[in-house]
């Protein structure tokens, strides 16, 4: 009995020193500022979108309802493929300066989504969890210099993802 209490004692000091530290959002998020069309550059796809190309999440805030609308679009499998359209509803987490928040797909389960990452002019934005499964990096321009893939690479790294998970998404010119 001893020695499976000591074996218990183990597992569960080794699980824990497997999880990672939970990713910090930025500081505060304007949401007027934050509104509006972000193409998704690269990503750690969800299944819907593991052949995505062309994709744009757009947000807008409906303050009667005190949520955000999003609309996700993207041509599956190629640039003039099929387009997919998804709606989910997106909560701000109180207490969060509007930097986390939850994101239902279905009903009733909300997905996190941290806003880790927005520079100055609100041109660029990274959303990750804490998970480390999924991670999106969106910009207001569609164009990826080679420039910006090293920095996505790099800031993958940076919030404890495998930058070898990324997926680039494809955009028409």
């Amino acid at each position: 009995m001893k020695n499976f209490f000591i074996l218990c004692l183990l597992s569960l000091t080794a699980c824990s020193s497997h999880q990672k530290k939970p990713i910090n959002p930025v500081s505060e998020i304007e949401l007027d500022a934050f509104m509006g069309d972000w193409y998704v550059l690269a990503h750690i796809p969800a299944l819907i979108e593991k052949n995505a190309f062309n994709a744009v999440e757009s947000y807008k805030y409906n303050e009667e309802k005190q949520e955000i609308e999003t609309t996700f679009t993207f041509n599956h499998s190629d640039y003039n493929g099929p387009q997919k359209v998804y709606k989910p509803k997106g909560y701000v987490i109180p207490g969060t300066n509007n930097a986390v928040w939850g994101m239902q797909f279905i009903w009733p389960i909300k997905a996190q989504y941290i806003i880790a990452y927005i520079d100055e002019g609100y041109q660029n934005t990274i959303v990750a969890r804490d998970k480390r499964d999924y991670l999106w990096f969106m910009s207001r321009k569609s164009d990826l210099s080679t420039e910006k893939k090293q920095w996505i690479f790099k800031k993958t790294e940076e919030l404890g993802y495998d930058k070898d998970m990324l997926r680039f998404v494809p955009h028409a010119q």
